[in-house]
């Protein structure tokens, strides 16, 4: 079993959920922050058997799209105060797949 952590834009992250559940996988979100621009995102964790690894990064790499946009870097990011907004590009996934060692899901403590 493997743990894909993907961190994805906050723009896309209801499409990426859909797609993912859609095809029948369980996420976690959380929302997050990037460090550099300081733009709300999210982190996925999805739980996927090794055969489906592939599939879901498929289903990532179709739903979370990339883009130009225009940001306001912060002035300690670029070593002094730029009132120019930046053009960057913004989107996509940065995703990491780990090894899982071990997998419950836990029921009510009342169950025994």
């Amino acid at each position: 079993m493997k743990m894909i952590m993907a961190v994805v834009q906050a723009d896309d992250a209801n499409k990426v959920m859909q797609a993912l559940n859609d095809a029948g996988y369980r996420a976690t979100r959380m929302a997050t922050q990037g460090g550099w621009l300081r733009r709300e995102n999210v982190t996925l964790l999805v739980g996927v058997e090794d055969a489906r690894v592939n599939d879901a990064l498929r289903i990532l790499h179709k739903t979370a799209q990339r883009r130009m946009a225009y940001v306001h870097v912060p002035g300690e990011a670029m070593g002094a105060y730029n009132p120019q907004p930046l053009e960057v590009e913004v989107g996509g996934a940065t995703v990491f797949v780990l090894n899982v060692e071990r997998f419950e899901r836990l029921a009510d403590a009342a169950d025994g």
